[in-house]
């Protein structure tokens, strides 16, 4: 059975439309005779949604009991049953209800798809996974329901559905969206300007990638090679030499330019001659390239100008940047250089810029290293001068110049036996020296013209001639081939070097380097392979590039890692040279798939240790610091209810007053731990607006003493984005702590002030103190410091307060107070430009 497919409608934000266009493409459907129904779709009471649903087939949904409510679902089964072409399911990140089939919504499309239903879904841009920190930063509000980008990028078609900023809020203003009760605090929080713009610019990068995609697909499984300028990527061709940093800025500029500009910073690792690279600066410019937002990277090249070329077409490339080369200017007798190579063969499709710098021909840093592997250009000459050089002297000596005698022929004969080795190595060399015997012996040894020798010495000299030839030949054939050696080993080294700081150090991860491993061999993807035994079924353990192989068997390449792992690769087959490389590659996939693996497993005891932790130390508070209030209310109320004493009114009133005090102090206990375990679980949703610390601060002084805490909160601060009752539970917890600690008679200070874009609140009292080295740990969960007595709480207090400052995008830290005592700085992010008594009007709509 084919699996459906599934397009997905992407929402910039709440409102746009999504729903509506995923209805309206139901309706062409349906027009269009499909057999389309809803499966689950979500009007929220809006008038117009609600109507396009009209005309459409509904399945009916499935009611489910939770906590004494009845809520609805997408009944699964009852949609498979009906097995439509096409099913439209609403808000596909969303969390079904505890029971359900599926815990989450977009799991219950994935089972319509493989039953080979076509789905077509909606989602906000706020939804996906990998954008909650960046969507919370932005917005102040963390997503609780997110769905993996994966399932995004996985769909056949994604289409945006987009609305400029200020038209949504029109949009919200005519009560389009929300009722109207609720429109001025979405107009005033989540619905403004700014927070519009940067959900809309999110959603509109996250489908230009996923329209970049498409098109790399696309170009690969066509087979295009041309380059199509989309958009702007530049590829610096680095050296390893000081003026890369350079070439990466002007590179970064330029990308600037136009929107969606991409930097790609390239080294090609030349494995026929010593190149003047410097690891050291090759790092600094891996840094600098990554900081200014582009990549970095490496690829292995028998020749530098293809190899350079071939990457640049490889990602689809519209620019190269170099720069001027650093040859003085008779090296170019060598060769026109790298830069005019490249702009000679790059074709009209792209262009190449040569970038002058402070190092244009100063010369390299190291001399370059013969090549070993000749070319098949450079083998010819050495051929013609091996054959064709002896039949030419030969002609010069005997036509044109007098006799030299034949010691002075022998050594001519030897240069152009010596230049044949030069140029093309043992075998021209070879042929060289024997033309060249023959012809010392028919032309110039007596008698001529005929292959006899008269004289026995010229028999000796002949046989020199040939030995220092044979030998010198060999020598030189045997020196390109240690020069080759070298510079590969060289090449290599500076790869696993690289590749080795990397992983030790912790700095890159599994697909990092099963990319890096792409790159360097030029395949078209690579996978790390596992399986538990002999005759488990392979799996993936990760893996990148276009279509992976399933298993060893079905790759071009396999590099086996111990008995149950493997690196499979697909492409090109690899020479066996490069097969130690590879191997040392794999090695260290292994090695960083083990890490992540020991890291998660570390991170899971951490947190089973925490929660240990944290058991054990509220089973502590239970057994005593709850129990001691509840003694004493249990304690009141028998006395109260006795039958054998006769209570006075003021007996009555004290007992009374007791079992107040014991509800009020277990009452914060419960309380300060039902706060712990938020925090602990992270379900803390700060609702954040601007408020001023007048309106706050003082209604956090009713669990102390009247008169015990002296205020000084000026009228002037700015206002703050703060959620309220957390800040009030913050300073509450504070200001009960400074008044715990501080001697009899001695008020606590509360006092607020604005430092650059901070306001901080500090509540000083003039106790003990505490030293700088337990200034920390006063803040861990069920920590009292010193010698408190068992009475005075479970430990809570600094703990919750911290996590809710940290809520709220402040520290709460502590400090000494002058004089002795321990001061709390609670600082908070202030509105910028805001006083209090200035009214806001940058949200007010007029429809």
């Amino acid at each position: 059975m084919a699996r459906g497919k599934l397009r997905i409608y992407l929402g910039a934000a709440p409102g746009v439309g999504k729903t509506y266009a995923m209805l309206s493409e139901g309706h062409r459907r349906v027009e269009r005779g499909t057999d389309c129904v809803v499966a689950f779709v979500e009007h929220h009471n809006r008038p117009r949604t609600e109507v396009m649903l009209h005309g459409l087939e509904q399945v009916a949904r499935r009611e489910l009991e939770y906590r004494g409510g009845v809520f609805s679902e997408m009944d699964v089964d009852a949609v498979l049953a009906r097995r439509p072409q096409v099913a439209l399911v609403d808000e596909l990140a969303h969390t079904n209800i505890p029971a359900s089939r599926n815990a989450k919504r977009w799991q219950d499309v994935e089972e319509l798809l493989a039953a080979g239903i076509d789905v077509v879904s909606t989602v906000n841009i706020q939804h996906l996974e990998s954008l909650g920190d960046v969507v919370e930063s932005i917005t102040g509000i963390r997503q609780r329901e997110t769905v993996p980008d994966e399932v995004v990028r996985r769909a056949d078609q994604v289409e945006l559905v987009d609305m400029s900023p200020e038209a949504l809020r029109r949009r919200m203003a005519h009560g389009n969206i929300y009722k109207p009760d609720k429109v001025d605090a979405a107009l005033s929080n989540y619905f403004r300007p700014g927070n519009l713009t940067a959900l809309r610019e999110l959603a509109l990068l996250w489908v230009a990638d996923r329209v970049d995609e498409y098109l790399t697909e696309y170009r690969n499984e066509h087979r295009v090679s041309k380059i199509w300028g989309s958009r702007e990527r530049i590829v610096v061709g680095l050296t390893g030499g000081p003026e890369g940093r350079t070439l990466i800025r002007r590179a970064v500029r330029l990308a600037e330019k136009g929107a969606g500009g991409e930097v790609l910073a390239v080294y090609i690792s030349r494995s026929d001659g010593l190149s003047g690279a410097s690891p050291k600066e090759l790092a600094v410019q891996r840094t600098l390239v990554e900081d200014l937002g582009g990549t970095f990277h490496q690829v292995v090249g028998e020749d530098i100008p293809a190899a350079l070329l071939d990457f640049a077409r490889g990602v689809n490339a519209t620019q190269i940047l170099l720069g001027v080369s650093r040859r003085k200017t008779w090296q170019y007798v060598f060769g026109p250089g790298v830069g005019a190579t490249v702009a000679r063969e790059s074709g009209p499709d792209l262009d190449v810029h040569l970038i002058n710098h402070a190092e244009a021909g100063k010369g390299r840093g190291l001399p370059v290293a013969r090549s070993a592997r000749l070319g098949r250009s450079r083998i010819i000459r050495g051929w013609l001068v091996g054959v064709l050089g002896p039949v030419l002297l030969t002609l010069l000596l005997t036509a044109v110049t007098p006799e030299v005698g034949l010691a002075n022929d022998m050594l001519l004969y030897l240069t152009l036996t010596v230049a044949a080795a030069l140029l093309g190595g043992l075998l021209p060399a070879l042929a060289s020296a024997v033309v060249g015997s023959l012809l010392l012996n028919w032309f110039f040894t007596p008698p001529v013209h005929t292959l006899t020798i008269a004289d026995p010495k010229n028999i000796v000299a002949i046989v020199i001639f040939i030995g220092v030839a044979v030998s010198v030949a060999s020598v030189v054939d045997l020196a390109a081939r240690r020069t080759h050696q070298a510079a590969r080993l060289r090449a290599e080294s500076e790869i696993l070097s690289f590749l080795a700081g990397n992983v030790l150090r912790g700095e890159t991860s599994l697909e990092e380097l099963l990319e890096r491993v792409r790159e360097t061999f030029g395949m078209e993807s690579v996978g790390l392979l596992e399986r538990h035994s002999d005759v488990d079924p392979w799996t993936c353990a990760g893996s990148v590039g276009q279509r992976p192989a399933a298993s060893p068997d079905d790759a071009d390449v396999d590099m086996p890692v111990g008995d149950h792992m493997a690196l499979a690769l697909n492409g090109r087959v690899l020479p066996a040279e490069d097969r130690r490389v590879l191997a040392a590659f794999a090695a260290q996939a292994v090695v960083v798939l083990d890490r992540r693996r020991l890291q998660e497993e570390a991170d899971q005891a951490r947190r089973l240790a925490e929660g240990n932790r944290i058991r054990t130390a509220l089973l502590a508070a239970v057994s005593h610091d709850l129990r001691t209030p509840l003694a004493g209310i249990k304690a009141s109320v028998s006395s109260l209810r006795s039958d054998d004493v006769e209570w006075s009114e003021q007996d009555q009133a004290d007992l009374l007053e007791a079992i107040e005090e014991g509800a009020d102090r277990l009452d914060h206990l419960v309380g300060n731990l039902l706060d712990m375990s938020r925090l602990q679980t992270g379900t803390v949703s700060p609702l954040l607006r601007e408020i001023d610390l007048d309106e706050v601060v003082p209604m956090a002084l009713g669990g102390v003493p009247e008169g015990s805490v002296d205020l000084d909160i000026p009228e002037t601060l700015p206002m703050v984005h703060v959620d309220k009752g957390l800040l009030e539970r913050a300073v509450a917890n504070l200001v009960e702590n400074a008044v715990k600690y501080s001697p009899p008679d001695t008020h606590v200070l509360v006092s607020a002030s604005a430092i650059n874009d901070r306001v901080e609140v500090r509540v000083m009292d003039r106790g003990p103190g505490v030293p700088d080295e337990a200034k920390e740990r006063i803040f861990e969960p069920f920590q009292r410091y010193g010698d408190a007595p068992r009475g005075a709480g479970v430990g809570l207090g600094l703990a919750v307060a911290r996590g809710f400052a940290e809520a709220l995008g402040g520290t709460l830290d502590a400090e000494d107070t002058p004089g002795g005592g321990l001061t709390m700085v609670l600082s908070l992010r202030r509105v910028p430009g805001r006083r209090p008594g200035r009214p806001d009007y940058s949200t007010q709509v007029v429809s």
